[in-house]
């Protein structure tokens, strides 16, 4: 790394591009932990997204499992926890890397990059699971692809013919043509000319030639294929390119999405979902965040009529508009959540993911909560704490300060290994709205842990 690109960094490190708006904002879409690298997929009439981790405080990329969101309304995203790790691979040492997965056959393929502990050198492993949650496991016990230095950044496409592709690479871009059990490649690792006429000219000082730097996504809208990737120099944009095949020639079309957002990394995942299209990218935008602690987030995409692709802009605001309604009547995870302050996630093996609120006045937002002609009459929530100090949890109306509904007192249980299911009666509550659920309390972390809720008509 040249010594223009190491004070890039460190200016992205120390700066903020986005400031949030905590009251209208959808972006990040995770804000209980730092992601990055989103991989969408849809299955089920539900649209899922991998991610990997930033841990908390990172001054590399300190990324150790992969972890999964989901979404059937594209505003409230559920946490799923980690579903993999670099440890799940007995040939892997460290750097839980992009990943995607993809479904084929009734079984779920995640691809992962990793370090491999018996050359110390990136390559890429598959993990198969029965369910996008998994549980996943390794089927070939080695690296599915390992060429050089580069091996990072696996993303996976079946044409409508039904061959699979698997793109990856930086600063080099590989593909292979993958075999029908997705576990196997047929033919030789394909290496991708990198010409100014497919990737655009890059104008500064390195050694590239070309714009494109790593983190390929290929895309396929009305017979035309589309390769995004992030390109340098740093902090990096996402650009993109086009082909009438799969494996190219590729011509270069622009710059989908300019250096923005306080991360000097970017990654795209563009996806179909109840006829929208979804461009899914990362930044730094929230607090404490940067190039080491980065946020997944999305916005709509569109296409002008001959194909090409008007730039988008990082916004806080993200998707305004649910595709459908919560139905409070049904057990709902606490780690489903439209926007949140103060909280953090966790899983452990008594109640798998579950959310921990840090200070007073934190706070779970839930967009479009549809209670019905009818309304509801009680409020029952899973919740625990480790103090002795009152701790309420308040469930508010519209925003934080709105109507209060209902509070409940939240017993001391001992640990987030212990819950206390609790209830309270609610004024009649019909319609549609937003939910707001507020800790109130003095101690000054763990004041709540929280696992599920519901209502009662």
């Amino acid at each position: 790394m040249n010594r223009k690109n190491s004070l890039i960094i460190l200016l992205f490190i120390v700066t903020r591009m986005i400031f949030i708006d905590m009251g209208n904002a959808q972006n990040p879409i995770v804000q209980t932990k730092y992601t990055a690298d989103p991989a969408p997929m849809v299955w089920n009439d539900r649209l899922y997204v991998y991610t990997t981790h930033d841990e908390d405080g990172s001054t590399w990329f300190t990324m150790n499992n992969w972890n999964l969101y989901s979404t059937s309304d594209m505003v409230n995203w559920t946490d799923h926890g980690a579903v993999l790790s670099y440890t799940d691979f007995e040939w892997a040492s460290g750097d839980a890397w992009a990943p995607q997965c993809i479904e084929r056959d009734g079984k779920f393929f995640m691809y992962v990059p990793m370090i491999s502990r018996y050359n110390n050198r990136p390559a890429i492993g598959v993990a198969v699971g029965d369910s996008p949650m998994g549980p996943f496991y390794d089927p070939i016990g080695a690296p599915l692809v390992q060429t050089e230095w580069g091996d990072i950044d696996p993303a996976v496409f079946i044409d409508d013919d039904g061959q699979a592709y698997l793109y990856w690479g930086n600063p080099n871009l590989y593909y292979v043509k993958l075999n029908e059990d997705m576990i196997s490649y047929e033919g030789e690792v394909v290496r991708v000319p990198m010409t100014v006429e497919s990737f655009g000219k890059r104008d500064d000082d390195s050694e590239r030639e070309t714009l494109y730097e790593e983190g390929p996504w290929l895309y396929k809208r009305n017979n035309i294929y589309y390769l995004f990737w992030p390109g340098g120099p740093l902090p990096e944009h996402i650009g993109y390119s086009t082909s009438d095949s799969p494996t190219g020639p590729w011509k270069y079309g622009g710059v989908v999405m300019p250096a923005q957002g306080g991360s000097f990394t970017i990654h795209p995942g563009v996806i179909d979902f109840r006829g929208n299209t979804y461009f899914f990218y990362h930044n730094g935008a929230l607090p404490g965040g940067g190039g080491f602690n980065r946020s997944v987030a999305v916005e709509e995409m569109r296409f002008n009529p001959d194909g090409t692709i008007p730039e988008i802009n990082m916004t806080e605001e993200g998707i305004t508009e649910g595709l459908a309604t919560l139905n409070p009547y049904i057990l709902n995870q606490a780690e489903t959540i439209a926007f949140s302050e103060g909280f953090k996630s966790s899983q452990n093996d008594q109640v798998g993911v579950f959310v921990t609120g840090n200070r007073d006045g934190a706070y779970i937002k839930v967009r479009d909560v549809d209670f019905g002609e009818e309304g509801a009459k009680k409020f029952f929530a899973r919740v625990g704490t480790t103090h002795n100090d009152p701790i309420t949890l308040e469930v508010r109306l519209g925003s934080q300060e709105g109507e209060k509904i209902a509070t409940v007192r939240v017993p001391r249980t001992g640990g987030s290994n212990r819950w206390a299911i609790v209830n309270s009666d609610v004024p009649e509550v019909t319609g549609v709205h937003d939910l707001y659920f507020v800790v109130k309390g003095n101690p000054r972390s763990h004041l709540i842990y929280f696992d599920y809720w519901r209502f009662s008509e």
